[in-house]
């Protein structure tokens, strides 16, 4: 955790900036307590990738961006949905050695967007590949 003034941060990476993604990050974006340090997706076209942008958050195609990083970031969220990326991203930080960040999986960020609308949100993408 970073700490500006008296405020402390968690700063965090979201990696996903679709229709799952961005509902997450407009929420993140808009907490005090929160920085949001990097934002990943293949298609930098994403409403989520422009959102990131307008807060001057860093965006890129290459969600590993985010890892290198390392102690850094406090949390990176997994939104894509996809094993692949899962795969990786846990790879990577077992390789990096990087035992500060923690990967938060998608089913937890939905589970936490379900808690925040009082009702179940659905995923509404399907396993893209990366």
């Amino acid at each position: 955790m970073t700490t500006e003034g008296q405020v402390k941060k968690i700063t965090l990476g979201v990696i996903g900036a679709g229709e799952t993604g961005t509902p997450l990050l407009q929420q993140l974006l808009s907490a005090p307590f929160v920085e949001v340090v990097g934002v990943a997706d293949l298609n930098l076209e994403l409403p989520g990738i422009d959102l990131a942008r307008q807060h001057g958050v860093p965006v890129t195609r290459n969600f590993i961006e985010i890892a290198e990083q390392g102690s850094r970031v406090d949390i990176i969220i997994d939104m894509t949905g996809s094993r692949k990326v899962r795969d990786d991203l846990r790879r990577f930080m077992q390789f990096s050695g990087n035992q500060h960040t923690v990967i938060v999986h998608e089913r937890v960020a939905l589970l936490m967007l379900s808690l925040c609308a009082g009702k179940y949100v659905e995923t509404r993408h399907g396993e893209q590949a990366y």
